[in-house]
């Protein structure tokens, strides 16, 4: 795929000095055994400074440099890769801190990094956020500083917060959810212009409705992507028209996380207090090929992952366990709704609290995952609630 330099609101930054490091590595996922526990290889203690500063999800750089976490003081942290790994020595690694840090005035609902990110090109070295009263911002991955911003007005002229994001394929578009409404801004042209698109017509009262919640390009056609919403819809778009393609329904829980195979046949879906994350067959619109439990108890966006072959399934649970699910192994017998379920491949002990994110390595055999929600107790002297101290982590596992 050919890298698009973003060139808009780019800093002035001296590339011999980065913030972290550019390592020529194998472009080729190394095979991982997923049948082996995995070995702790380093964490974060960041996270534990303050009460109840659970974290979010973390996500890895498309090149692999780097992770990027979201927590509830409203910040998002980039973390270097160690440097040990790069020679795949993964022993007594010490414990990694945030190099960079980008704070936002208001809960933090989603972030995206540039899908044609390489540390060796600064100006592909960005990552977008969108948060509570404010418009979606573009972040130098670099510096640390906001580049520009992409910016919704609702009716009254006031600013509209999206609640979703992502970017297309070849990074050209950035598609934003809202309430019924997808709006699509051009990258390279900040500001307030942008393509709106209602999911939910209120005269025909057909469509998609509520909030749109999650998006999803597809990775083999640049002009086809899904959203989710947290009325339980998933639906299917092209950029080149403004009727949906269809619609797939049989989440018990709002719609908090979708992800396409990499191949474009498969659709993975998941949604909040909702157990089951359902494989959606593409070449059968409406098909639910398979079914993985996992444990989710909170209205939190608990996210998944896919391996790169499209095998493994790998997902956090409520009870702080990590499952991995082998896509080709399903039990014999279907369900009463005509689906069959996925057999649980490993699960290990991961954390100790609620594990909502996940994240494949794309070049090695590592796998970060991050942990938390809200805790409150009550005071034996107060009626109030007061927060508990609970353990807030962002943890790396090699799986060699």
């Amino acid at each position: 795929m050919e890298i698009h330099l973003i060139k808009i609101g780019i800093m002035s930054l001296n590339s011999t000095h980065p913030i972290y490091p550019y390592r020529k590595t194998n472009t080729t996922s190394t095979k991982t055994d997923f049948s082996r526990q995995p070995e702790l290889v380093s964490y974060s203690e960041e996270f534990n400074k303050k009460n109840n500063n659970f974290l979010k999800g973390c996500k890895w750089a498309p090149d692999g440099s780097c992770i990027l976490t979201n927590s509830e003081d409203q910040c998002l942290r980039l973390f270097n890769l160690p440097e040990k790994i790069y020679n795949r020595e993964t022993q007594n690694l010490p414990p990694i801190d945030a190099v960079l840090k980008m704070f936002e005035s208001g809960t933090i609902y989603d972030y995206c990094w540039y899908p044609g990110m390489s540390s060796a090109y600064p100006d592909t070295c960005c990552l977008a956020s969108t948060s509570k009263n404010n418009p979606v911002h573009l972040w130098d991955a670099f510096t640390g500083e906001l580049r520009c911003t992409y910016r919704a007005y609702d009716q009254s002229d006031e600013i509209a917060s999206a609640h979703s994001l992502a970017f297309s394929l070849d990074g050209q578009k950035l598609f934003c959810g809202f309430n019924k409404m997808l709006r699509i801004f051009d990258v390279n042209q900040p500001g307030r212009f942008c393509t709106e698109q209602a999911t939910y017509s209120k005269k025909r009262k057909n469509g998609q409705s509520g909030i749109i919640s999650c998006i999803a390009p597809s990775p083999v056609d640049m002009s086809l992507y899904a959203t989710g919403s947290y009325s339980k819809e998933i639906a299917l778009y092209m950029t080149s028209s403004e009727s949906m393609l269809c619609m797939l329904k049989g989440h018990k829980g709002g719609v908090t996380h979708i992800m396409f195979s990499s191949d474009g046949t498969k659709l993975y879906s998941g949604g909040r207090k909702d157990p089951e994350i359902l494989c959606w067959d593409l070449r059968n619109p409406g098909t639910v090929l398979y079914v993985a439990t996992r444990q989710v108890e909170t209205n939190q966006r608990i996210y998944f992952d896919l391996s790169h072959s499209g095998q493994y399934l790998i997902s956090g649970n409520h009870d702080g366990t990590i499952t991995i699910w082998d896509t080709s192994k399903t039990s014999e017998n279907q369900s009463t709704n005509g689906e069959y379920s996925l057999l649980s491949h490993l699960t290990y002990s991961g954390h100790t609290d609620s594990v909502n994110g996940v994240s494949l390595h794309p070049t090695f055999p590592l796998v970060a995952s991050s942990s938390g929600q809200w805790h409150t107790c009550m005071d034996e002297d107060s009626e109030d609630s007061v927060p508990v101290n609970y353990s807030n982590d962002l943890r790396l596992w090699w799986f060699q």
